[in-house]
């Protein structure tokens, strides 16, 4: 059997695993063993399995995933989002849609600190929600809003899927982590502006809550200083020079495990579940990526990443098109995997065809960043788009009360705004690249 024909059959297998629901860590590991011992023999495959796992996990930068998750499980167990939320309500709450708005910020300033899109949605709905729903909030506004701002756990830094490029890419994660900040903060307009606009059309779906008076808006923006302070720190650090991004995750967890315990929020119970959430975060982030070495393993036997470079690299096409058609590929990708999975599976695969394309002239290096952060954008779609849409699911498993069909049509503005920024950094990388001037 012919190396195309081994690496077709591998995918074709990955895919009916996946679509028996078989956990996609050993979705992508079976057919890839199986791959690599029909491409070499039993020994060579016991040989590899014997170092593999050693070789992955003893990678230091993988180090930064489970401190991203403890800092945020901290501030998720430490009361941090209600903080947030209260403080972003208290100044836009009074206008139509605000709570809504307030439930964005929220959850831009809490991804700030968590890295997690599904952690970011669970969250701020727990905390956003119920307030939504007395408001006098439609169920399909309130479980969209909630829904599409948890995808700002991934978009704005720390981003643990822009870490995992970094590391398969060999890439500087401080200096992804500020070519996303912009287009993290081009997310969060964006989605106040769908908001303002959505209520505006429909004003039976939200209802403006009463004004508050400077006092109490002061009062509630005080009780975030904690994760200012935070942020500050940690990027300030990591951009300073004092630390790098392992180190300065470390430290952000130190203080965000801190703040809970001084603010009385973070009990032992809350303790017991942030480190218990992180290992079995952390677990499932490792299979994975041991599923995926596997995978690609097979797959660079079968010289399969090789030949696609080659045969796009002879394609009579735009590289803009080509760039386009793989953005386009994420988002029927996010339709079965979720954002890691398809990370860990494609990019090595794809990377090399990306870099071998002139698109706008840049160097390797910001082309690279560039690459990564329009990757990042379009798998966050696949967060909300039907028919898996794993935050819509988060959402509804905690909103009984709201049919899922009407959340997925809540969605779509917002996807539609997904759509317009993506087009945006496509066509104007200096959205993402003109901060690392600075750096």
């Amino acid at each position: 059997m012919s190396g195309g024909s081994v690496g077709l059959w591998i995918f074709v297998a990955m895919l009916a695993l996946m679509a028996l629901r078989v956990p996609i860590a050993a979705a992508m590991f079976i057919p890839g063993a199986a791959g690599y011992w029909l491409m070499t023999s039993d020994l060579a495959l016991l040989n590899l399995l014997k170092g593999s796992a050693v070789a992955r996990l003893s990678v230091y930068d993988l180090s930064v995933i489970p401190l991203f998750l403890l800092m945020g499980q901290f501030a998720t167990q430490g009361g941090l989002s209600r903080a947030l939320f209260r403080a972003a309500a208290a100044f836009v709450g009074h206008r139509r849609g605000g709570l809504a708005m307030a439930a964005i910020l929220a959850s831009a300033a809490f991804g700030a600190v968590c890295g997690s899109s599904v952690a970011t949605c669970a969250t701020i709905t727990q905390v956003a929600y119920g307030e939504m729903k007395k408001g006098g909030y439609h169920g399909r506004l309130s479980t969209a809003v909630l829904a599409t701002g948890g995808t700002l756990g991934i978009l704005i830094p720390p981003s643990v899927p822009l870490v995992v490029y970094a590391i398969l890419t060999e890439q500087n994660i401080a200096k992804l982590f500020a070519a996303a900040f912009v287009p993290g903060l081009i997310a969060t307009a964006g989605y106040l502006a769908v908001i303002a606009i959505y209520c505006r059309l429909r004003p039976e779906l939200a209802q403006p809550s009463e004004r508050q008076a400077w006092p109490a808006r002061w009062k509630a923006l005080w009780g975030v200083w904690p994760l200012v302070a935070i942020f500050v720190l940690v990027f300030g650090g990591i951009y300073g020079g004092l630390f790098s991004p392992t180190e300065g995750a470390a430290v952000g967890a130190i203080c965000t495990f801190a703040s809970g315990a001084l603010s009385g929020e973070l009990r032992w119970e809350g303790l017991k579940r942030s480190f218990l959430g992180t290992a079995e975060t952390s677990a499932m982030v490792f299979m994975i990526f041991l599923g995926a070495d596997m995978m690609n393993s097979a797959l660079a036997l079968t010289q399969m990443p090789a030949r696609l470079a080659e045969w796009v690299g002879h394609l009579q096409v735009a590289p803009l098109t080509i760039v386009a058609l793989i953005l386009a590929f994420y988002v029927l990708l996010g339709c079965v995997m979720d954002e890691l999975s398809m990370m860990l599976l494609t990019i090595p695969v794809l990377f090399p065809t990306i870099m071998q394309l002139d698109l706008w002239g840049l160097a390797a290096e910001p082309k690279a960043i560039w690459f990564g952060v329009l990757v990042l954008m379009t798998v966050g779609v696949g967060m909300l788009a039907p028919p898996v849409g794993l935050n819509v699911y988060v959402v509804n498993g905690m909103a009984r009360d709201v049919p899922m069909n009407e959340t997925y049509k809540g969605v779509m503005p917002f996807l539609v705004s997904d759509f317009l920024r993506i087009v945006a950094l496509l066509f104007f990388p200096a959205l993402s690249l003109y901060v690392l001037k600075w750096l």
